[in-house]
């Protein structure tokens, strides 16, 4: 089917709409005391809190703990679970030996493991890249393992009768006949990697974003503990723009990826 053509002006600012629709009404809300203001604070007062924190230095310290911790654990977990869904998805026989075992795993909350996991480590930054890691092996693990047992077979026994063996064939038909499947795991482990990390900052951690919003609850500063949510916000929509701008690149062949705007 073919997707409507849309001006690049409209492209890029229709998905902004709602967000700003949203963001009047908060003001209107607050403003006239609809909702008052110790259930919800002013957009302004928000903006001034984001101000000093940004003059003090303090917001980008946090920032730059937790893009680290969520980096780490997304690259620990995300490549463990990248390797075991290749090995799984070409091989019955490692498929037998490990997905029983993983499934099992998957099904249990990994959030729950936190009070486990504290005992083990106590509030270390262990704990923090050993949740993110859990939280994003699962996606990327079960989205490879599909996508390499979805490849079509007929068409990698075409590429053998042109001669395509071993890691010619992996990757010039295998990863690429994988990839779409790859990338949708992806960009689902980015939301749980910053799900993961909200809730391990503000149980276990004495530093970062979560920690700041933690913090800021025990002294009922409600401006922080907000500006603190949409901050997350955004470093979630950030990293989700960065993977649909890497699946773009990755999969110029598709044309249906190829159209897709960021």
């Amino acid at each position: 089917m073919r997707k409507p053509s849309y001006s690049f002006w409209t492209s890029s600012f229709t998905p902004w709409l709602l967000p700003i629709l949203l963001l009047i009404a908060w003001h209107v809300l607050t403003v006239t005391g609809i909702i008052a203001a110790n259930v919800l604070p002013q957009p302004l007062q928000v903006i001034e809190e984001l101000v000093s924190s940004i003059k003090s230095g303090q917001l980008a310290e946090n920032i730059a703990i937790s893009a680290r911790r969520a980096i780490l654990g997304f690259l620990i977990g995300g490549g463990i679970g990248f390797l075991l869904g290749l090995i799984n998805g070409f091989s019955s026989r490692a498929e037998i030996v490990m997905d029983s075992s993983i499934q099992m795993l998957r099904n249990v909350p990994h959030l729950a493991l936190i009070p486990l996991v504290i005992i083990w480590f106590g509030i270390g930054e262990e704990v923090k890249l050993l949740l993110v890691a859990l939280g994003v092996f699962f996606p990327i693990y079960l989205n490879t393992f599909h996508g390499i047992r979805s490849i079509d077979r007929g068409l990698i026994e075409m590429a053998k009768v042109y001669g395509l063996r071993g890691f010619d064939l992996y990757k010039e038909v295998i990863l690429p006949g994988a990839l779409p499947s790859v990338l949708v795991g992806v960009r689902y482990s980015l939301g749980i990697m910053w799900l993961t990390l909200i809730v391990a900052e503000t149980v276990a951690a004495n530093s970062g974003i979560g920690y700041m919003a933690m913090n800021a609850r025990e002294f009922m500063q409600l401006d922080v503990t907000v500006l603190s949510i949409i901050i997350y916000a955004l470093l979630g929509k950030l990293s989700d723009s960065i993977a649909k701008i890497l699946e773009r690149r990755l999969l110029q062949w598709n044309p249906n990826y190829s159209r897709a705007k960021a």
